[in-house]
């Protein structure tokens, strides 16, 4: 059975991230289901351009709108091997860590929580306040990785794009899926 894999887009800065995270789950051969927020059009044609929605809808395999709460992706019964959220802001944290599931995002988020399967957000803000740092707690208790973007200053990174690649694959790597070349091991 092919891997199936949720990919989630927020408001936060870091478009980037979630443009590299689909490149390589495509290149692996993973089905990947994509969802924004409404939060995420208007960081995403700041960071993309004008067409990053479709520039991120192109290489995903499934789309869904935000507000579409009857979507396979809002429900258990839906076999997914895992859900990245990349970037994730702070707003969408909180939204995962209270169950407020305002939203197809937040909804499948605390579908991956309920169904104990692997959500990995990658928060992006700095510097983090208690709330944030409590809001990052409270998902990790249940069940949630966070997972900073940081990249490692070990790989000899050479620009922008090494960097972007390091990041998406090491997220990739918490869901427990191999990116291959795409991710530099200690040695």
């Amino acid at each position: 059975m092919t891997k199936r894999i949720i990919v989630g887009v927020s408001g936060a800065s870091g478009a980037q991230l979630a443009l590299k995270t689909l490149e390589i789950l495509r290149k692996l051969d993973i089905e990947t289901h994509l969802v924004h927020s409404r939060g995420a059009i208007a960081s995403v044609r700041h960071e993309l351009g004008e067409d990053g929605i479709a520039q991120l809808t192109a290489r995903a395999s499934v789309t869904y709108a935000p507000d579409e709460m009857t979507a396979p992706i809002a429900s258990g019964s839906f076999h997914s091997d895992g859900m990245i959220i990349t970037p994730c802001s702070m707003r969408t944290l909180s939204g995962v860590a209270y169950s407020f599931s305002e939203n197809l995002l937040t909804r499948a988020a605390d579908v991956m929580l309920k169904e104990r399967c692997k959500l990995v957000l990658v928060p992006r803000e700095t510097p983090l306040h208690e709330g944030h740092l409590e809001a990052m707690l409270k998902v990790t208790r249940m069940g949630g990785i966070i997972t900073p973007p940081v990249p490692p200053f070990y790989a000899n990174m050479q620009n922008a794009e090494d960097m972007l690649r390091e990041i998406a694959a090491r997220g990739i790597n918490t869901l427990g899926i191999d990116p291959g070349g795409d991710m530099t091991r200690w040695k």
